[in-house]
């Protein structure tokens, strides 16, 4: 978990990554929680479609019961949260072959807030222009 542990200790920007590493998600989830972070995981692989994600990634984050499933409330709750993220996010390329422009807005939301929440885009999956934790 080298460049995790980077990121979660400083020495790395947070930001939207890809991320190879084969850990099962409860061990990242230790070591994030360790580390003082707040962890969320989306499994890609069960929730493919646009509003799926969406959900999913409110509930990985505990948004509020209010959240309203969609682009514009995606980046009012990430604006809301408090303190550190890692979101881990399996199957990712699920919805970026499905749905390539609801992927990349997502996408694009999730950098506006990676100063909060960092994204680990786990998986292959096709090109996509975010640099690698590996």
């Amino acid at each position: 978990m080298s460049g995790l542990a980077a990121v979660l200790a400083g020495r790395h920007a947070p930001g939207v990554f890809r991320w190879h590493a084969a850990y099962d998600a409860d061990d990242v989830r230790h070591t994030v929680e360790h580390a003082g972070w707040r962890f969320g995981y989306v499994d890609g692989w069960h929730h493919q479609d646009k509003l799926d994600v969406l959900t999913a990634i409110g509930e990985a984050l505990a948004f509020p019961d209010y959240y309203g499933r969609n682009l514009d409330a995606l980046s009012d709750c990430l604006s809301d949260l408090d303190g550190q993220h890692v979101l881990l996010w399996d199957g990712w390329s699920t919805l970026a072959r499905d749905d390539e422009r609801a992927f990349g807005i997502v996408l694009e939301i999730l950098d506006e807030f990676s100063s909060t929440v960092t994204t680990l885009l786990r998986g292959d999956g096709p090109e996509v222009d975010v640099p690698s934790l590996d």
